[in-house]
């Protein structure tokens, strides 16, 4: 049996944490704010160009653009409702003409309305697949078409496309739709050296779950939180983090896959140890 590796090996052989990243080219849609936010960042501290979509918080855009600016990296902030067809051409349009090219894609913005099944309308249905199915497909489309050299996308999917919750059947088969995409994109463009994976988030600190979980709809968080193994909500970061790895060499394997990031959420189900315990 061969003895293990020493340390100054195993430091060798892993990758530092601009390998991958440095000089590339990244548009991160909805990224004004909570994970979109915290993943350009987190690209510009490696050395990678984020530019940043943002579709109404035009001051909350420009205070990502001055930190990334901070970093040494030039980079611009683009507004575009990406509801809409023409702003997605639009978007696609100022990348390259600003950079040329494109090695990242990530489709991070959401956005929904929260309702009974028996309550929504065919405009709540209409919005909700344009925003988070739709733009998907088509900005993958525009980006592919960026990515001469190969590349990596990335879609957020939510824990509600493998599970279900009152209020959230529009949004979360929207979710589960994007992931199926993301699987036959994967399969399509993988001899052009692009791979493409969704993530999956459990319930994360951020204002999109402060909201939904303030609706007065659903169960509070403190009800909640108490049923995730890991007894705590995820942070930004943490999500932002596995998009890196996806994004990362270290991912050059990975494609066609969902990536859970939940606290061991989606894997646990009725009755429950704590069931036991209140009896």
């Amino acid at each position: 049996m061969s003895s293990p590796p020493q340390a100054d090996t195993i430091e060798r052989m892993a990758p530092s944490s601009r390998e991958g990243f440095e000089g590339r080219i990244a548009l991160i849609t909805g990224a004004s704010r909570g994970i979109g936010r915290t993943l350009a960042l987190s690209l510009a501290a490696r050395g990678a160009t984020p530019i940043i979509n943002y579709r109404t918080n035009e001051d909350a855009a420009n205070e990502v653009v001055a930190e990334v600016e901070g970093m040494g990296i030039a980079t611009m902030a683009i507004r575009a409702d990406i509801e809409e067809l023409a702003e997605i051409d639009a978007m696609f349009d100022q990348v390259q003409e600003r950079f040329g090219r494109l090695d990242f894609f990530v489709s991070n913005a959401s956005a929904s309305n929260f309702r009974p099944l028996m309550e929504l309308k065919p405009h709540h249905l209409e919005r909700t697949f344009n925003l988070n199915v739709r733009a998907f497909v088509v900005g993958t489309q525009r980006a592919v078409r960026l990515m001469e050299q190969g590349g990596r996308i990335v879609v957020l999917s939510s824990y509600g496309s493998p599970r279900t919750f009152p209020t959230y059947a529009n949004l979360g088969s929207a979710k589960a739709a994007a992931e199926v995409w993301a699987r036959y994109m994967a399969v399509e463009l993988a001899p052009l050296g692009i791979n493409v994976n969704a993530l999956t988030p459990g319930i994360i600190e951020s204002d999109s779950s402060a909201f939904f979980y303030n609706t007065g709809l659903v169960a509070p968080l403190d009800k909640v939180v108490p049923r995730i193994p890991k007894r705590r909500l995820g942070t930004v970061q943490e999500v932002a983090d596995c998009v890196l790895f996806l994004l990362s060499p270290a991912s050059e394997y990975v494609t066609g896959t969902t990536l859970v990031v939940d606290g061991g959420l989606i894997a646990v189900s009725p009755p429950f140890q704590s069931d036991l315990e209140d009896a």
